[in-house]
């Protein structure tokens, strides 16, 4: 990766490590259901391993089984990690790759209140994983391949660390058009995982040039404007959930429900959040202003990825 951009992606996503992001939230939940996620799922793995950054649900397309390893390519605050560690049993292994010390942070601190000791977290960056040729069963990802400015070596990255009949289950973005100058060249859309994706022919030869078979990439038809169901709807007191009274923002907090009166006539004791704790990540702020002036949907897609590695 290079330098400039992997020092912004660590910095964006290391905000949103350290946001209140959760499942807690309803936008958070609706952005993970839109994408895959069962409720189920959701409520197997603490509410703190989705912040709401997916494009699919890996782990229910790999069909993992007992005893495998599966490594995560760009795990965040582990929620496909914890998924896999489910699935693969305890006598199989679930390893994330990061390459931001606070999601490992966030990772780790998941599975341990998970009790997923099968579960495991290292620090690297997915064009050079941190890990031995051969030993892996299957890899997964998650929105994370298009962050990579040379996509090429991630693929030959992985073709190194399957096994022979290894598989990958990806889950990502792709460009059906050009984009528009402004996504096209911001810096935050790039962060932002539409920005730096490419188009299905070029994902799909990558793959080829890596030795990989039997590729396919399909379109999920999700929706990608749904990361605007995010903004403004989380703070350091939580999110409001489905049934619970509509939240009027003024800065003060959960507490602070709509009145039947006038909301300028509100004096609030206190505010139970300050400025620095209820601020939206950057990245979901300007993700949902671009799905209110562009439809997402029009240049890009969230695609299912699968290969094999011949034997």
């Amino acid at each position: 990766m290079s330098k400039g951009i992997e020092d912004l992606v660590r910095e964006k996503y290391a905000a949103v490590a350290v946001s209140s992001l959760t499942n807690e939230s309803s936008g958070v939940q609706a952005v993970a259901q839109a994408f895959g996620y069962s409720v189920e799922e959701l409520a197997s793995i603490p509410a703190e391993a989705n912040m709401g950054l997916s494009c699919g649900n890996p782990t229910a397309t790999a069909n993992l089984r007992p005893g495998e390893v599966v490594v995560d390519l760009g795990s965040g605050g582990g929620i496909d990690v914890l998924l896999a560690a489910r699935k693969v049993g305890p006598e199989g292994r679930a390893i994330g790759v990061d390459m931001t010390d606070e999601m490992l942070d966030r990772a780790r601190r998941n599975a341990a209140k998970a009790g997923a000791e099968n579960a495991e977290f290292l620090k690297g960056t997915i064009d050079a994983l941190p890990l031995p040729d051969a030993s892996a069963d299957c890899i997964i990802s998650n929105c994370v391949i298009n962050l990579a400015p040379d996509k090429r070596a991630v693929f030959q990255e992985m073709a190194r660390v399957l096994r022979p009949g290894g598989r990958v289950a990806i889950s990502d973005i792709a460009i059906k058009k050009p984009l528009p100058p402004e996504i096209g060249q911001d810096l935050l859309a790039y962060v932002g995982c539409i920005a730096g994706a490419v188009s299905i022919d070029e994902y799909r030869e990558g793959l080829k040039a890596a030795g990989f078979a039997h590729v396919e990439i399909i379109d999920s038809r999700a929706d990608l404007n749904a990361y605007a169901r995010i903004e403004g709807q989380f703070g350091c007191c939580g999110g409001a959930m489905a049934g619970e009274p509509e939240l009027v923002d003024f800065g003060f907090g959960e507490d602070c429900r709509a009145p039947e009166g006038n909301p300028s006539d509100i004096v609030p004791e206190a505010s139970c959040c300050s400025p620095a704790e209820s601020k939206t990540p950057e990245i979901i702020t300007r993700l949902a202003e671009l799905s209110r002036r562009h439809d997402l949907n029009a240049y890009a897609a969230s695609v299912k990825v699968f290969a094999v590695k011949p034997r």
